[in-house]
């Protein structure tokens, strides 16, 4: 059967080379019994193409099932494939016959391979290598002699890696691999496709079926469309069933397509606190660095003080000033005295710890706090006043997320 004659068969529509391709393979190793493994995106139609190899091959007289191997259960796929014996687990109250049993001299087609627990994957190898396999709970081996043809959307080789499946396995599934293209990749099937589905929704649902206009059509052909073939036929119909003017603009369409950033599918990406992490250990670090100054120089101070000049009084020089945190303390010069009272920006609790104290005739004292917190929360604070609470401004002063600060100004319950 050429294939021309395949597409008529099966209702395959499309004129692009690659799927030409894709189907003129499957009909020529349809006449062996090699394993063939089909790849594709998800939506691209992989399931039409086990049944091409099946209605051309030998076996089409016998049993053609589909499993999809991402449904059921790790806890009873083993029975679903291989059968069970009686009394082999909870509820087993009769034997029952597997997949690869019923199946016997036909084709069993295994959608979503890739999603097979290593357990199983190791049963599935003794099958492709000598048709052998053995119940859940029994010990008797019994034959199979079944054509296998396997599907999935994942990436058998980066699954390998990351060691969850079989290298073995996927060289005995992978002897004749068919790859289905996306629908980004055929673009010129697209406006084929849609009068398609809009046709037969129409006829289905006795409505007059919808049109594009040009820019529409263009729009259409242009988009990515990551749920490829069903993607684009739950468009038709949802457009079909939900506008009542039947020419589509591209202004109409564009409410129905989703506005997204383009990406493979389907992926689930792990949480990655990493990057608040590294910025949160910076902030410690820097106000570290800052305690560790402010403490040197008020240290340095009170030495100062102490070994340069009795106690009651503080002599000071006129120019230079350093501020230590918030508190703003005057360098001691022997040859310029002058007597000046040191300034406080803000007072510690009583129950934090000082560095020291330096007594005039009235008790003047230079506070120094160790806690943590209070260096960042003084540090957010003057970040965000700099920056007149501009949060996104401040946090790149700071060196951390937005993100990151948001949580902070919450933590310590600053106000705006």
């Amino acid at each position: 059967m050429d294939v021309q004659a395949i597409k008529r068969t099966f209702g395959i529509i499309g004129t692009d080379p690659e799927l030409d391709r894709a189907i003129g393979i499957a009909a020529q190793v349809a006449a062996t019994d090699l394993t063939v493994l089909i790849m594709g995106e998800s939506g691209t139609g992989k399931d039409v193409f086990p049944k091409i190899i099946h209605q051309n091959s030998a076996r089409k007289h016998g049993q053609y099932f589909a499993v999809n191997c991402g449904a059921i259960p790790e806890g009873t796929i083993d029975s679903e494939l291989f059968g069970h014996e009686k009394g082999s687990f909870t509820g087993a109250v009769n034997e029952r016959k597997g997949y690869f049993e019923i199946a016997d001299k036909g084709t069993l087609f295994l959608d979503e391979v890739g999603e097979l627990p290593l357990s199983t994957q190791a049963r599935l190898l003794r099958v492709l290598e000598n048709g052998e396999f053995i119940r859940v709970g029994g010990s008797k081996v019994m034959k199979t002699d079944v054509r296998i043809v396997a599907a999935t959307n994942v990436d058998l080789p980066l699954a390998i890696e990351k060691g969850r499946f079989r290298e073995d396995l996927y060289y005995r599934l992978n002897t004749i691999p068919i790859h289905i293209p996306a629908l980004r990749e055929r673009k010129g099937d697209i406006p084929l496709l849609f009068r398609k589905f809009a046709a037969d929704f129409a006829e289905r649902n006795h409505i007059p079926p919808i049109t594009m206009t040009p820019e529409a059509m263009q729009m259409m052909e242009n988009y990515r469309w990551d749920g490829n073939v069903r993607q684009l036929k739950n468009v038709t119909e949802q457009i079909s069933i939900m506008e009542t003017d039947r020419n589509i603009t591209a202004e109409t369409l564009a409410k129905y397509l989703p506005n997204r950033v383009p990406s493979a599918l389907p992926v689930l990406l792990p949480h990655d606190d990493s990057m608040d992490s590294v910025s949160e250990r910076d902030l410690l670090y820097r106000v570290l660095f800052d305690m560790k100054k402010d403490i040197a120089e008020l240290r340095a101070q009170v030495n100062n003080m102490t070994n340069g000049r009795p106690m009651e009084q503080n002599y000071v020089q006129t120019n230079p000033v350093t501020q230590i945190g918030d508190t703003v303390v005057t360098r001691v010069n022997q040859s310029e005295p002058e007597v000046a009272e040191p300034e406080f920006t803000e007072f510690i609790p009583a129950e934090e710890t000082h560095y020291g104290a330096v007594s005039t005739g009235s008790t003047a004292t230079i506070p120094e706090t160790l806690s943590l917190e209070h260096h960042e929360k003084e540090m957010i604070i003057k970040a965000l006043e700099a920056h007149r609470g501009k949060r996104k401004d401040a946090a790149k002063a700071l060196g951390i997320s937005e993100r990151t600060l948001y949580r902070k100004i919450n933590e310590y319950g600053i106000d705006l």
